[in-house]
C-alpha cells in the first residue's frame, strides 16, 4: 500500500514536471530557434544535478528521506509559481526561464537520490527489479502523458496557466509522502561523521568496485554522446521535418509509449544477468537514435517509430542498471551511491551540449542526430571488453 500510494503520488508529480519540460522547451524553440540557445537550457536542467549530486546523497543517506523529498517538491512548485506570473504579465525573459529550470535542477539532486534509496525499503528483496523497472516506466508515462497534454494545453491557454499544472501535480505528489513513513537503514554501529566523511564513504564504494567505476565511466561517456538529443528534439521536428509543437508532442509521446513498453517488460522479466541487458539494450537504443537522422524529410512517422523503438531499449538497459546498484550496495549507501551514478551523467551531459552546439551549427541538426547515436552505440558495446564489468552481475 505504501509503495503503491507512494509511486503514484511521485508519478503524478513527474507528469507535471514533464509537462513544463515540454512547454518550455517548446516556448524557447519558438522563439529562438537556436541550437545554442537549447543546449543553454540542457544546461541549466543538467549542471545543477552535476555540482550538487554528491550532497543530496549524503543527504538522503544522513537524514529523513521523507522530509527531503516533500521539501524539493515543495521549493520546485514556489519557484514554478514566481515564473508563472512573469508569463502571465508578460515580463518573462530567456533568463527567467534558465533561472527556473537550474531551480528544478538543484531540487532534482536532492529528491532523486532519497526516492531511489526508499525504494529498496518499500518492497521485498526479490521485488526490487521490478519496482526498478516500474519506477522506470515512469519515464514513459511521463512523455505518454505530458506531451499531448502539453501541446493541448500550449493550444487552450496562455502558457502560464500551462506551467500551473506542475504546482497542482507537485503539491499532490507530496500527500502520500506526509501520509506514510518511510523506513530507512542506518548503518550498524555507526558513529556520527562528518558531512564530508559520508560522501567520500559512498565514493569508496564505487572507487574500490573495478566494474562499478568502469561501468560508472562507460555511462558517463554514452551520456555524454546521447544526451544533447532529448534537448534539440523539438528542433529537429522543426527545421528537418517543418512540424510544429502538435509534431513534436506526437514524436515524444509515441516514444513514451515505447518506454513505458520497456518499463513494463523490466518489470515482468527482471532479468538475472544484468550487464547483458544494460550494455546491449543501451546499444540498440543508441543505434536507433542515429537512424532517426537518416530519415527523409518527408518520413516523419519513421522517424517517430525509430525515437519510440530507441525509447523501449534505453528502459530495458536503464531498468537493470538501477536494480544492479539496489541489490549489491547496502541500503544505508545507496542514496550516495546512486547519486553519484547522477552526477557523474550529470557532468558528462553539459559537456556533450557544450559539444553539440557548435558541431550542429556546422553540420546541421540532422547530421547531428547521426553522429551522436552511432557514437553512442560504438561506446557501449566496448563495454563488453571489459571483464570487470561482465563480472558485475555475479555480485
Amino acid at each position: 500500500m505504501r509503495f503503491w500510494s507512494v509511486f503514484s503520488g511521485q508519478a503524478l508529480s513527474l507528469i507535471g514536471s514533464a509537462l513544463t519540460q515540454f512547454v518550455l522547451l517548446w516556448w524557447i524553440t519558438d522563439t529562438t530557434g537556436s541550437v545554442s540557445a537549447l543546449a543553454m537550457a540542457g544546461l541549466a536542467a543538467l549542471l545543477p544535478q552535476a555540482l550538487l549530486g554528491p550532497i543530496g546523497g549524503a543527504l538522503a543517506d544522513r537524514y529523513s528521506r521523507r522530509f527531503i523529498m516533500i521539501a524539493s517538491d515543495v521549493v520546485s512548485a514556489l519557484c514554478m509559481a514566481v515564473l508563472i506570473m512573469l508569463f502571465l504579465t508578460d515580463h518573462v525573459e530567456l533568463w527567467h526561464v534558465y533561472t527556473m529550470m537550474l531551480a528544478r535542477s538543484a531540487m532534482q539532486a536532492f529528491q532523486a537520490p532519497a526516492a531511489a534509496a526508499s525504494t529498496a525499503m518499500l518492497v521485498p528483496l526479490a521485488f526490487i527489479p521490478r519496482a526498478a523497472g516500474l519506477n522506470q516506466s515512469l519515464q514513459g508515462v511521463m512523455l505518454v502523458a505530458a506531451a499531448p497534454l502539453g501541446a493541448l494545453a500550449l493550444s487552450a491557454m496562455p502558457i502560464g496557466y500551462a506551467l500551473a499544472i506542475d504546482v497542482v501535480t507537485a503539491l499532490l505528489g507530496v500527500i502520500p509522502l506526509w501520509v506514510f513513513k518511510i523506513p530507512q537503514a542506518r548503518a550498524a554501529g555507526a558513529q556520527i561523521t562528518s558531512f564530508r566523511g559520508d560522501i567520500r564513504d559512498g565514493v569508496d564504494v564505487v572507487w574500490h568496485n573495478p566494474g562499478l567505476l568502469r561501468l560508472y565511466a562507460l555511462m558517463a561517456v554514452v551520456v555524454m554522446c546521447v544526451m544533447p538529443s532529448f534537448t534539440l528534439v523539438p528542433l529537429l521536428v522543426k527545421e528537418h521535418f517543418g512540424g510544429g509543437a502538435s509534431e513534436v508532442a506526437l514524436m515524444e509521446g509515441l516514444a513514451g509509449v515505447g518506454m513505458l513498453a520497456g518499463g513494463i517488460l523490466a518489470a515482468i522479466i527482471a532479468t538475472k544477468n544484468k550487464i547483458l541487458w544494460i550494455l546491449g539494450s543501451l546499444a540498440i537504443s543508441s543505434f536507433l537514435l542515429g537512424m532517426v537522422g537518416f530519415v527523409p524529410a518527408n518520413m516523419l512517422w519513421l522517424a517517430v517509430v525509430f525515437w519510440s523503438l530507441s525509447g523501449t531499449a534505453y528502459i530495458l538497459g536503464s531498468a537493470p542498471m538501477t536494480a544492479l546498484i539496489q541489490t549489491t550496495v547496502p541500503n544505508h549507501l545507496q542514496g550516495r551511491v546512486l547519486s553519484l551514478l547522477t552526477t557523474a551523467m550529470a557532468v558528462a551531459a553539459p559537456i556533450g551540449l557544450a559539444a553539440a552546439s557548435p558541431l550542429g551549427e556546422i553540420i546541421g541538426i540532422r547530421w547531428l542526430f547521426v553522429v551522436m547515436g552511432f557514437a553512442s552505440g560504438i561506446i557501449t558495446l566496448l563495454g563488453f571488453a571489459s571483464r570487470s564489468i561482465r563480472a558485475l552481475h555475479r555480485q
